[in-house]
């Protein structure tokens, strides 16, 4: 049977180019990048020629990009080592309730070391605003990180909007950004952005689980998080796992045309929404501003884990939410005060370039089976 994978929010198909590139190196130019001979030199060249691949996707200088094991890891990097640093001018933090969990986890920590932390609820549009994000700064504001795309509803947050009111509001603070659900998708220009930290991970874009980048923005000083090494110029220690960064870089450069990606997304997205007219049974949970390649949705009636089954039988791959949740309420949804009845039966579809307006119609299909046939939650 034919997979529907539609849940590419949680992870992606590695492409052929990134598991060509990893198995040369794998097989090939193995060596240490630190070591000081043939074979080092060798998988040194590789793993700098995928920082200079990764920095023109997010239009970044090279030396500005350090390699970590995915995105999980870069957001702890920018947040703990970037709060603590700066905790001599101050211990409070801006965030916001819909932040992955990597993110909230960071900004727990802070708070049982003494920080204290604000996190925005977005409005009824599903927003964030530059408004509510200055009103949150004070003068002992270090921190803010907000995300670019949310991970379960779509919604785009206005960073352009909201950096430059921070730099006015708070102008001592570093700014992070996880772009995990952007990169490869949306344009990104770090500089122009003005951002100073911002998380990307390769296995969201078609490479191998296990490599990540965090942009730092030249000047900023980060308490590194991982010690022993000096690689990564003393900011990340550990040998880097260069077939996982060099294949990264191999499928940064397979990346489509943005704006040929985003006309098909629309498309896959157009299919969707018009399958969906007149099904009262499905109630989205669109943003306004919100991307083409998310879609959240529920059935009340019908439990997220029934229809995940339910829909997996019928080859048909979706997810209740994010993947790091692992079947745990959306505490994204729950922030959003969504009624319980739509948290329990809601689903979360993710498009990827390779996803066809077949894939759709069998996810309509399974719906619209899954609702004559399953027995309805009260």
């Amino acid at each position: 049977m034919k997979l529907a994978y539609l849940d590419n929010s949680a992870t992606t198909a590695v492409c052929p180019q990134a598991i060509d590139k990893a198995t040369y190196m794998m097989r090939e130019c193995f060596g240490n990048p630190s070591s000081l001979h043939a074979v080092g030199f060798a998988a040194e060249r590789e793993l700098e020629e995928a920082r200079r691949q990764i920095a023109a996707l997010l239009g970044a200088r090279p030396d500005t990009i350090v390699f970590t094991s995915g995105g999980t890891e870069a957001n702890n990097l920018a947040i703990l080592g970037g709060a603590l640093t700066r905790q001599r001018s101050g211990r409070h933090t801006v965030t916001t309730a819909v932040e992955h969990a990597s993110v909230a986890a960071a900004f727990s920590e802070l708070e049982r070391q003494g920080f204290a932390c604000e996190r925005l609820v977005p409005g009824a549009d599903g927003g964030i605003t530059a408004a509510q994000v200055t009103a949150a700064c004070r003068e002992d504001t270090v921190l803010v990180s907000i995300m670019l795309v949310n991970n379960e509803t779509g919604a785009r947050f206005p960073l352009e909007e909201i950096i430059p009111a921070v730099r006015r509001a708070a102008p001592q603070a570093l700014i992070h950004c996880d772009a995990v659900q952007a990169a490869g998708k949306l344009p990104i220009r770090v500089e122009s952005l003005d951002v100073d930290l911002l998380t990307i991970s390769g296995h969201k874009l078609h490479a191998p689980k296990g490599c990540g980048a965090l942009y730092i923005k030249k000047g900023i000083r980060l308490l590194p998080r991982a010690l022993g090494g000096e690689q990564e110029k003393k900011r990340r220690a550990g040998t880097e796992a260069v077939p996982l960064i060099a294949a990264f870089g191999a499928a940064v450069q397979a990346l489509p045309d943005l704006r040929e990606q985003d006309a098909h997304f629309r498309r896959l997205l157009g299919r969707l929404l018009d399958g969906l007219k007149g099904r009262d049974e499905v109630i989205l949970h669109r943003p306004a501003a919100a991307v083409p390649y998310i879609v959240s949705l529920s059935v009340p009636g019908l439990r997220s884990e029934t229809l995940l089954h339910f829909l997996s039988e019928r080859g048909v791959m979706v997810s209740s939410g994010s993947a790091c949740a692992k079947g745990a309420k959306s505490p994204v949804l729950t922030a959003l005060s969504l009624p319980a009845r739509e948290i329990d039966s809601a689903l979360r579809i993710s498009f990827c370039r390779d996803n066809t307006e077949d894939d759709i119609d069998r996810l309509l299909a399974g719906l619209q089976e899954a609702w004559n046939t399953l027995a309805h939650v009260r």
